[in-house]
């Protein structure tokens, strides 16, 4: 059985890798605006989980069998991440204004990082059973100087990350700490990951792949 993740992002990537797994990535195009703006008075968590089912849901319907890999069945896993703060959701802000308006909001503060997951159970092509659900994680920011911002903003990073901050990357300098699941704030908890694939009859160690001999 072939673990899929329906991101882009190579730090959920990088979660997934070292906890024993090898994922195929397959990236969506879901038009995750326009699903926004279908449910605007929608929870928090139901937002983020919806848009993780939409991208896991789009990317299990072009799996190909033997041309991909996954002709013994596939598990699908989609996430989606939004950082809460002051009641609303924000995302990625893909610019450097809009980065610096929100870290110079939210700098001393403390935001809820929301990942909805989606994983799906897929068999000859057909999604035989689905599993969601979503996680938060208490994240604390520190207060960057103006100088260290600049510099953290020139680096783009900010720019294409849920919250325009990282945990495992330059973002780290500047989170004093948390409160909950650290793989979360990276955009994927393994712990609820493990509880959504045992919804479905599945262990984590099913997929584990085994390391490359020496």
């Amino acid at each position: 059985m072939r673990l899929v993740l329906a991101s882009a992002s190579p730090a959920r990537l990088s979660v997934l890798r070292a906890a024993g797994l090898d994922p195929l990535v397959r990236v969506s195009d879901v038009d995750e605006d326009a699903l926004l703006a279908a449910i605007p008075g929608a929870p928090p968590a139901e937002k983020v989980t919806k848009l993780a089912g939409a991208k896991a849901t789009t990317v299990a319907r072009t799996l190909d069998g033997t041309a991909d890999g996954t002709a013994d069945g596939a598990v699908v896993v989609g996430c989606d991440s939004m950082l809460l703060i002051d009641g609303e959701l924000v995302g990625k802000p893909h610019d450097v204004d809009t980065a610096r308006t929100r870290w110079k909001a939210m700098a001393g503060r403390t935001g809820e990082l929301v990942t909805g997951h989606a994983v799906l159970h897929v068999v000859d092509g057909d999604i035989e059973r689905v599993a969601e659900g979503h996680a938060t994680t208490t994240v604390r920011f520190g207060t960057p100087t103006d100088a260290e911002l600049e510099a953290y903003l020139a680096t783009g990073e900010p720019l294409v990350v849920a919250g325009a901050f990282t945990l495992d990357g330059l973002g780290g300098w500047f989170v004093d700490g948390i409160d909950g699941d650290p793989s979360n704030v990276i955009g994927i908890s393994l712990p609820l990951v493990r509880r959504l694939l045992g919804a479905l009859g599945i262990s984590p160690t099913d997929l584990w792949t085994t390391p490359p001999e020496d």
